[in-house]
């Protein structure tokens, strides 16, 4: 007699983790870009205000979303 064994890990379609991850990396690719438009509409008293200067914005933005 044969033992079958079960790997349910592998019970998906082929491809489904690149889709996926695709679909991750341009929601976080949009929120990036929605958190840079807004800190870059903020005048700069209010960037003075939370302690951020106009350089630092893309960084600020970069790290709030993608090491958070």
């Amino acid at each position: 007699m044969a033992n079958i064994a079960a790997n349910t890990e592998f019970a998906r379609p082929a491809g489904f983790g690149f889709v996926s991850d695709l679909s991750k990396a341009f929601a976080d690719w949009r929120l990036y870009r929605r958190t840079l438009a807004e800190l870059q509409g903020m005048s700069d008293r209010d960037l003075a205000d939370l302690g951020v200067s106009r350089l630092s914005i893309r960084d600020i933005a970069f790290d709030a979303v993608y090491r958070a």
